[in-house]
């Protein structure tokens, strides 16, 4: 199997996490997105929608979207299940990681995006390119802020995002907060205690620094 992917691409990351949580040997193949490299004839004809990543594999089906990719793997290699092991573990799992989807991703995106000089013209990622919208900076940096109280209140009362494990739903917050307190330039409000906390101690797992 092989992995086009991107070191600075948030999505990119969670796939590479997951992999080092479960200790698999997957060749990784770097995609240059400052050198729109995604946008090549010879990338697209891997994935059309220009995007990273996509998990590419033996008999060369190539899998692209981040959730395909990460359940994919999770249920090839079932040793260590991130995804959960029993109906209710993969509903628990599986609903955290769409919240932190739509509430969290999507307005980091949505206030950094439209803010970025670089991405004019690319506003929303993929084939077709969409022009930046500078209404809509403010209006996602606030719903990124309360996406960050809606966790924090969460976190309070909860070793990991959806349960007693370490899961797919952590990968998703972590790589968020990271992305979104650096290149989105979003930082936890210092009465996030408790987010704050769990992003700190789960910064310390080796699979983080990938």
């Amino acid at each position: 199997m092989k992995l086009y992917h991107s070191s600075g691409s948030p999505n990119s990351r969670r796939v590479r996490i997951l992999i080092a949580e479960k200790g698999l040997d997957i060749e990784l193949a770097p995609v240059d997105l400052g050198a729109k490299e995604q946008f090549s004839d010879a990338y697209r004809a891997i994935n059309p929608r220009a995007v990273v990543p996509t998990l590419v594999l033996d008999d060369g089906t190539a899998i692209g979207e981040v959730p395909a990719i990460m359940r994919y793997l999770d249920e090839a290699y079932p040793k260590l299940p991130l995804l959960g092991a029993t109906p209710k573990e993969k509903a628990l799992i599986t609903m955290w990681e769409r919240r932190a989807e739509l509430e969290g991703f999507a307005s980091v995106m949505e206030g950094a995006r439209n803010a970025a000089a670089g991405l004019k013209g690319r506003a929303i990622s993929g084939p077709h390119g969409y022009e930046q919208i500078p209404a809509l900076i403010e209006r996602g940096r606030n719903r990124t802020q309360q996406f960050y109280a809606d966790m924090n209140l969460h976190m309070a009362s909860s070793h990991h995002v959806a349960g007693e494990f370490f899961s797919l739903a952590d990968i998703q917050l972590l790589c968020l907060l990271d992305f979104a307190t650096g290149w989105g330039r979003m930082p936890i409000p210092d009465d996030c205690t408790a987010l704050t906390a769990w992003h700190q101690k789960t910064s310390g797992r080796a699979s983080a620094r990938l």
